[in-house]
């Protein structure tokens, strides 16, 4: 058995680079019904936007499962367009799920797992309990991959695969997404309690966050951009409205009348899982509405407004960027989810495909 999975493994590997044919170049042009060389490259159908144009990282490919299973993209589509009908919600949700993989020991689906014998789950730890949706999306995205091509997508790609789907599915931009991640066969809730910024983050330490995992300033601010979709729980910003600075007043960077709204939805007791939009001109429209508010000062998070009263002149110029030019925000978070998404991959013979996302391959 070992010897036959090496040999798949190579034979795998050995079609992806054949139907990869340049290292830099620009997506299929197939629309989401078209098949779309397994997902790695496709185009938005009927809105006439193309993929961006990214450099395709080592040891993944966009067109990874162009033969060993090319309908994965319109499987994943399928699916996400169910479930965000249902729940206009969860394509912020998968989104979120994509980013707190990543950044703990890498794009690894160690967020999808639950507890192990040797581990405890990363759903546990602070800035995923009580807080973490879209795992059922997920299982019934590996299920119908598992019935149309076993044991061959893995769930680390359906969570990079979930995430670009749920951006477009919500008015976003696509992007040439490589493929070919692998699944670890462990979790880290320390890991996740270290490396995942707080809402309340300075500038200062929203940059460490993603300095330590390669990304910069212009992947801070685009990435933060995702939460131009989506809802924050009351205790996510619940210090900005009462005791910002430990001195028992509002964080003077709110717009007054912006302040006076949360309050209404957010008590100074109580009222913890009460929820508001991140961006509440448009909050399940993927648009550039979230710069625009953050100048207004109706950014809802601290980490949200310290992208411009931070002071910091790279992240300030970009939050006026990006308010100002729609595409150019569109552009640079396809970018920037391409990088994050290439956080330490499993590859090759590292790791795993998961039969079940929840739980290691006996």
């Amino acid at each position: 058995m070992a010897s036959f999975n090496l040999l798949y493994a190579t034979f795998t590997l050995l079609l992806a680079l054949l139907s990869s044919s340049s290292t830099f170049c620009f997506a299929y042009p197939f629309g989401w019904g078209g098949g779309g060389g397994g997902g790695g490259g496709v185009g938005v159908g009927g809105g006439g936007r193309r993929p961006i144009g990214t450099q395709t990282y080592s040891g993944l490919l966009p067109g990874f499962y162009g033969h060993s299973c090319p309908q994965a993209n319109d499987i994943v589509m399928s699916v996400l367009e169910r479930a965000i009908s249902k729940d206009p919600r969860m394509a912020a949700s998968l989104l979120r799920l994509h980013f707190h993989d990543c950044f703990v020991q890498g794009c690894d689906a160690s967020v999808l797992l639950d507890d192990g014998e040797t581990f405890v789950s990363e759903k546990k730890s602070v800035p995923n309990k009580n807080s973490l949706r879209g795992f059922e999306v997920i299982d019934e995205i590996k299920s119908e991959l598992e019935e149309a091509c076993p044991e061959t997508v893995s769930c680390a790609d359906i969570l990079a695969l979930a995430a670009r789907g749920s951006t477009v599915l919500s008015g976003g931009p696509s992007w040439e997404l490589p493929l070919g991640r692998r699944d670890s066969r462990k979790a880290s809730l320390n890991g996740s309690n270290k490396n995942i910024p707080p809402p309340n983050s300075t500038i200062q330490n929203l940059l460490t966050f993603f300095q330590r995992q390669g990304l910069n300033e212009v992947d801070l601010v685009s990435l933060s951009g995702a939460h131009t979709i989506g809802m924050a729980r009351c205790t996510t910003f619940k210090q900005r409205l009462y005791n910002q600075n430990g001195n028992n007043q509002p964080d003077s960077t709110l717009e007054r009348s912006y302040y006076h709204d949360l309050k209404t939805v957010c008590p100074k007791t109580g009222g913890d899982s009460n929820i508001s939009p991140l961006d509440l001109a448009s909050p399940t429209t993927f648009d550039n509405a979230y710069f625009k508010l953050i100048l207004s000062g109706k950014g809802l998070l601290t980490s949200d407004q310290v992208l411009l009263a931070g002071n910091l002149g790279k992240t300030m110029q970009l939050v006026k960027a990006f308010a100002d030019d729609r595409a150019l925000f569109f552009s640079h978070f396809g970018r920037s989810m391409v990088k994050m998404g290439n956080i330490g991959p499993l590859t090759g013979y590292n790791g795993e495909v998961r039969k079940h996302c929840r739980k290691v391959n006996l």
